[in-house]
């Protein structure tokens, strides 16, 4: 059993637990409709309990909790449970950082002061499945809002989903975005001109980069080393390579293998190529 500490609205309340003194936010549809302070609750089938104890790098649950009007939090649950029917196991405490940035985003689009974000298309193809899973939100904002959110929006709650689902900060999700981002603006730049995003050549670069981030950010290391013959069959290719880790490597701060080079060496060409076949035909 609980006690009830707080009544946020009908479908949303502040428990706390009596043998342990610890505090829960219950969600659920009318989890708190005619509840008062002090009675007490049971948890039911269906309704969602987070526990308000512990911060962690997203900020202080308890704190935010107070601060975020409670559709917002029932909106992020609703997020929160497309996910985890898509990922299974997540860390749902990313409720608390999430439904703060809806409700911070809903006032934006009410003021129409929409925000830009230049690495949507890298996220819906990095986190494609976070994507797809972060769309959820548009037919309930519509619903019960009138809100219509638009895909850059998407793009940043699918770094949280992708946060909860990695154990990863949304800060490294979106270091990883603009590293890939600036990768493939490179490699456009030594093309002469865009690729397409819905292309394979474009896929398969940016799920190699998004490796070679990712062994990067962990230290992880290539085996094979394929410099030498990457060097002397596609000496352009290489070079261009060689200037695109160096500038990664900068901007996460941190030092690429060389023998990334080679792969990345073998991408841009494989690039190169296709958009040279295309222009002919």
């Amino acid at each position: 059993m609980y006690k009830i500490e707080k009544v946020l609205n009908h479908n949303a309340i502040i428990v706390t637990d009596s043998e342990k003194s610890h505090d829960y936010l219950i969600l659920g549809k009318g989890v708190g409709f005619g509840k008062k302070v002090s009675e007490k609750t049971e948890v039911r089938a269906g309704d969602a309990m987070y526990s308000l104890q512990e911060s962690t790098e997203r900020g202080n649950p308890e704190e935010l909790v107070n601060s975020i009007e409670p559709i917002y939090l029932e909106i992020a649950n609703e997020v929160l449970n497309e996910a985890e029917r898509v990922f299974q196991d997540i860390d749902r405490s990313v409720i608390f950082p999430m439904a703060d940035h809806i409700e911070f985003a809903v006032k934006r689009i009410q003021k129409k002061e929409q925000i830009s974000n230049p690495l949507t298309d890298d996220i819906r193809i990095l986190f494609h499945m976070e994507f797809k899973a972060a769309q959820s939100i548009r037919p309930i904002l519509k619903d019960r809002m009138n809100i219509e959110i638009d895909d850059d929006e998407i793009g940043y709650i699918a770094l949280h989903i992708h946060s909860a689902i990695r154990d990863e900060k949304v800060s490294q999700a979106m270091q990883m975005a603009r590293a890939v981002r600036e990768c493939i603006s490179m490699v456009e730049e030594e093309v002469g001109k865009p690729i397409d995003v819905m292309s394979l050549s474009y896929n398969r670069l940016m799920n190699h980069v998004r490796n070679m981030v990712a062994r990067a950010m962990s230290g992880e290391k290539l085996k094979l080393n394929m410099n030498d013959y990457m060097s002397v069959k596609f000496p352009h290719a290489f070079e261009t390579a060689k200037v695109i880790c160096e500038q990664v490597g900068h901007s996460l701060r941190c030092t690429l293998s060389d023998v990334e080079i080679g792969y990345l060496a073998m991408h841009i060409e494989r690039v190169a190529m296709d958009e040279l076949e295309s222009r002919e035909n």
